[in-house]
């Protein structure tokens, strides 16, 4: 059995178990069966000691040894994961995952000869995989010529030419050729592999040939937002008139270390999430501090509900380097999902202090705040990072005004909220969320009705599959009287939206405005079956029993508002 890149789609572990029948042996099923629930929930520790105890039962089970290797791998232990693959092998039983595993451990040992061996035998992991892989390999081994011609290989076939190129310049620039690296990386090809990464190594190869300026060049071309900090000390180095030293690649091993991140980035979001993860852990066990390597493998990790794997991994990442606010933020985000929200906040109140220059962090603190609903708290965020950002304000910051606006519309402070609202707009005209957000306001206030109603259909026609644009767009029908317009918008919001509480609430009140009451009764029946005990957001539950008890009219004069009234059709 032999895994090729159409079972990545397929959580791995999962497959690996599925394709195999329940172990026979009574002191192997119970660890086993625990073991298979494991993997298809992803749970990498427990999976590792349930395979582990199976294995221990019945060790001559080639599937349950798989299923340990690619356990190991996931957690990033690679040598208890080699050791099984060793065994597979040595029982003539094909698996990716065992190539992969022994792949990573001889290029770890820069065992060059026996890697190339290994491939030449049929150990393959996939065709790109192994046609990067020996190129590095035959660098490795100091053969320049037989390196160059492997990549070439790969670029002859179909749709890879511009990995191959990518890594051919890599491993040009890594031995000095600059010229030829860079003609690469400016040719039809190289140009594809436009990542921060790949563009960082574009202009350290051109710092390298005294082309500081066309690297800067580079970095305002491909980077239009605010530099983050590792992108802002390159440009700074390179404005300054350093020669900055090309450190992407420093040996062959550094050079299959990439090979399994280029291809991580590449699966990411096209293969299963546990899957891409065996990449960036190849990637991390043969470079520690590929810090790139260790930020996706915790983004996959946070993907998968790992979240306190997803928090040692951020913390991988060393206090000195450029990306550890980001690593630092990534933290908090897993430690809030993983239910640590005291831990998260103190967190990124940490690194604001730390790191009290960037902006995004004060936006990642107000966010985490607004969402707890501690919106003064938030408000002074977004304070400090506008206040960072200065003036004038740029369509990027259209989100932290946004965010402000919400934050002071929670806590009543209107004529707050509607400039900060129409700053986001003036950013960014025609952002929906915007659009929906303040003509929602509006409409609730039962104000500006009109340009409300304009708000909303621009935000409908940019987001028509907008169950809560939608909505917005039935309610201000609604709002101006115009009942029967109001109910298919109502009906297709929740056909979009079909269990949440305001919707079929607000569906409820269009159908009783235009006599339609007894779908109006069950609407609202709906609502309070969907409303959330612990926290009603939106939804009044007490006013929709009221409505239920005595209709629409009579709520609404008792709440003293004006009774329904059908718009002037003239």
């Amino acid at each position: 059995m032999i895994f090729r890149p159409v079972a990545a789609f397929a959580p791995i572990l999962g497959l690996i178990l599925s394709l195999t029948t329940p172990p026979a042996s009574a002191g192997v099923s119970g660890p086993y069966l625990a073991a298979r629930h494991a993997s298809f929930n992803t749970d990498f520790r427990s999976a590792v000691r349930y395979y582990e105890l199976a294995f221990a039962e019945d060790r001559s089970s080639a599937p349950l040894m798989e299923a340990v290797t690619a356990s190991h791998m996931s957690l990033g232990g690679f040598e208890r994961a080699g050791l099984f693959a060793d065994e597979l092998i040595k029982k003539g039983f094909e698996s990716q995952v065992a190539h992969m595993a022994r792949m990573a451990v001889a290029a770890r040992d820069e065992e060059f000869d026996l890697l190339i061996e290994r491939l030449e035998a049929g150990e393959d992991v996939g065709p790109l995989v192994d046609g990067l892989a020996l190129g590095w390999a035959e660098l490795g081994r100091g053969d320049m010529t037989a390196s160059l011609a492997a990549f070439d290989a790969v670029g002859e076939q179909r749709g890879l030419r511009g990995f191959a190129d990518y890594h051919k310049a890599l491993a040009l620039a890594s031995v000095g050729d600059f010229e030829s690296a860079v003609a690469l990386l400016e040719g039809e090809f190289g140009a594809a592999q436009a990542t921060r990464r790949a563009v960082m190594a574009h202009a350290m190869i051109l710092s390298q040939l005294d082309r500081n300026d066309d690297a800067v060049a580079l970095l305002n071309d491909m980077f239009t937002t605010r530099l983050d900090p590792g992108l802002a000390a390159l440009r700074d180095a390179l404005e300054a008139g350093e020669t900055v030293p090309f450190t992407t690649i420093t040996s062959p091993r550094d050079g299959m270390a990439e090979v399994f991140y280029t291809i991580a980035i590449a699966l990411e979001g096209e293969a299963a999430n546990d899957y891409t993860l065996l990449y960036t852990r190849v990637a991390e066990f043969l470079r520690e501090d590929h810090v790139d390597a260790i930020l996706l493998s915790a983004r996959l990790l946070e993907q998968l509900d790992e979240f306190e794997l997803a928090t040692e991994a951020y913390e991988h990442v060393p206090l000195d380097h450029p990306a550890y606010h980001a690593a630092a933020m990534g933290r908090a985000a897993a430690m809030r999902e993983g239910g640590d929200v005291e831990g998260a906040i103190l967190a990124l109140r940490t690194l604001a202090a730390s790191h009290e220059g960037l902006p995004t962090v004060h936006t990642t603190l107000g966010d985490i705040l607004r969402q707890e609903k501690r919106f003064e708290e938030a408000v002074e965020a977004y304070d400090r990072s506008i206040e960072i950002y200065g003036t004038p304000a740029s369509r990027g910051q259209w989100f932290v005004y946004f965010a402000r606006a919400i934050s002071h519309e929670r806590l009543d402070n209107w004529p707050l909220a509607e400039a900060d609202f129409r700053k986001a707009l003036e950013l960014n005209p025609d952002q929906p969320q915007v659009l929906n957000y303040l003509g929602y306001s509006l409409v609730e206030k039962k104000i500006k009705l009109d340009e409300a109603l304009d708000m909303i259909e621009r935000a409908v026609a940019a987001r028509p599959d907008s169950g809560y644009i939608v909505d917005s767009l039935g309610w201000v029908l609604f709002r101006l009287g115009r009942y029967e317009e109001a109910v298919p918008h109502m009906e297709r919001a929740t056909e979009l939206m079909p269990i949440d509480p305001v919707v079929n609430d607000h569906l409820g009140d269009v159908y009783w405005a235009v006599g339609r009451k007894l779908e109006a009764r069950f609407q609202w029946n709906r609502a309070l079956s969907f409303i959330d005990r612990d926290d009603h957001g939106e939804a009044d539950p007490e006013r929709i029993r009221r409505k239920l008890e005595v209709g629409l009219d009579q709520v609404l004069a008792e709440d003293g508002l004006p009774p329904l009234q059908v718009a002037n059709s003239e």
